[in-house]
């Protein structure tokens, strides 16, 4: 069984396009059972995949009217999908597709909180403080290459006042896209583990999208996780945009987070139907494959469950205090 920890499907339903990477009718077939489905506000100018060096400014801030209405209307299509929503660890089995609500950036959200409670009552059980642009919470992190992740100012009053009522409904905090001032202001408030739900090693590669060891270290001492981002343009130590990019990157991503924070620590958070993958890799039709790649790197089958499923399972039900 493999949960995912991001994809972008949503998105692309909304817009009116058909999926890129995962065809639900056939997920189940190779292993996928869910995880993360982002509701992500596009606004502004298109984001635009770049070749490195670059230093992509941080995109406009998107007004909370607009925020709110767009987020209503993707709420809408993820309840389309045929899928279970997820309230609950147990809701995950295998041959049956699950889906987390996750907000990718939290400009829907009313800066005093006070619609938090609703959208947790909708099914909300993971967030992502902000996506690549600045919002009342806090400032995300600019795509850059090469470049560090400390780029700017960290969360706002707001920002650190969401942290501690996430913790206390039991929703899934992410620091996927966040600075690293945000970062470690999230690890000074948060009570729960902390997640990136998407994103890489940095001594790996340069972007500041990924994690520094530092980083990495704060994570697996909280108990926390970070899930593999299958992006070539994270993945690469040269930073291209390169489809044609085998699957022994990812492996060469787990393996050294693995070394770094211990196998419990690892998932995957693939970015599909968001990111430009690997071609050899396709998309959940070539879950198994990466499976066997990390097997024969020298991944055990205890190991492997932990990487698949076990560990966002695990990070889940300790989250969810209150529903699992």
């Amino acid at each position: 069984m493999i949960v995912d920890g991001h994809n972008d499907l949503v998105l692309r339903m909304w817009r009116g396009d058909g999926p890129l990477h995962i065809d639900l009718a056939t997920a189940t077939t190779t292993g996928f059972a869910g995880g993360f489905f982002a509701l992500w506000i596009p606004w502004g100018a298109p984001f635009v995949e770049h070749e490195p060096p670059y230093d992509v400014p941080l995109a406009e801030p998107v007004p909370r009217d607009d925020a709110r209405r767009i987020a209503l209307e993707l709420a809408d299509v993820f309840e389309t999908l045929p899928v279970s929503v997820a309230r609950s660890v147990a809701d995950f089995a295998p041959g049956h597709i699950t889906a987390i609500m996750h907000l990718e950036g939290a400009e829907p959200l009313a800066p005093d909180l006070s619609d938090l409670e609703q959208w947790y009552a909708r099914g909300l059980r993971s967030l992502g403080i902000v996506w690549s642009r600045r919002n009342a919470f806090g400032e995300g992190v600019p795509f850059r290459f090469p470049s560090v992740p400390d780029t700017g100012p960290g969360l706002t009053a707001a920002g650190r006042d969401l942290v501690a009522a996430c913790n206390r409904l039991g929703i899934l905090v992410d620091v996927s896209h966040l600075n690293e001032a945000g970062f470690w202001d999230v690890a000074r408030v948060t009570d729960s583990p902390i997640v990136a739900t998407h994103s890489n090693a940095h001594a790996l590669c340069a972007s500041s999208r990924n994690l520094t060891d530092d980083q990495l270290d704060a994570v697996a001492a909280t108990g926390g996780v970070v899930g593999v981002n299958f992006a070539v343009g994270f993945l690469r130590a040269d930073g291209r945009q390169d489809p044609d990019t085998p699957l022994t990157e990812i492996v060469r991503h787990v393996n050294y987070l693995v070394d770094r924070m211990g196998i419990d620590h690892v998932a995957f958070g693939s970015d599909f139907d968001g990111a430009t993958v690997p071609d050899v890799l396709g998309g959940v039709e070539g879950l198994p494959a990466l499976l066997d790649a990390l097997r024969s790197s020298g991944h055990d089958e205890v190991a492997l469950a932990k990487l698949a499923s076990g560990n966002w399972l695990r990070v889940l039900a300790e989250t969810w205090h209150s529903v699992a």
